[in-house]
């Protein structure tokens, strides 16, 4: 079986939403129309950052997605990319899927000048395993303000 990492088409809604629901239900978050719409129209808005690539097995469906957007770094002068979202399907897991997404989303790093950075839940063991094998962990704190 091979995976190929795309940019997101237009054709490509109902193949990336149940991989966003899945994706949502992990954290605990419920994924309505309106929401799933809002975050789609944003992924296909040029004028939007957020960007997103799929994997697509030999048949053309997607099989994880990774949605990503520009973030500066003010330190270094330069611009990488910020990995807001890493979803692959449990059936397709272990597979390489997971570090091709991030892999190409590094690529695209690399053409703005920077690199990429993401986050993860504590107990996301399984996530972090890969994770490890690729990145650095940094002793960053993460916070948070609700609306």
């Amino acid at each position: 079986m091979t995976t190929d990492i795309r940019p997101v088409g237009d054709d490509d809604f109902f193949g990336w939403l149940p991989l966003f629901e899945g994706y949502c239900r992990f954290y605990g978050h419920d994924l309505d129309d309106a929401k799933a719409l809002i975050v789609w129209n944003w992924i296909r808005d040029e004028q939007h950052p957020l960007d997103a690539l799929v994997a697509v097995d030999d048949e053309g469906t997607p099989v994880g997605l990774a949605h990503f957007r520009p973030e500066p770094d003010t330190l270094t002068a330069t611009t990488g990319l910020h990995l807001d979202d890493l979803w692959v399907a449990p059936d397709h897991r272990a597979t390489g899927v997971g570090r091709a997404l991030i892999e190409s989303v590094h690529a695209r790093a690399g053409q703005l000048g920077g690199g990429v950075s993401w986050i993860t839940a504590e107990d996301n063991e399984q996530a972090q395993r890969l994770y490890d094998a690729l990145a650095r962990r940094t002793s960053w704190v993460t916070y948070e303000m609700d609306a």
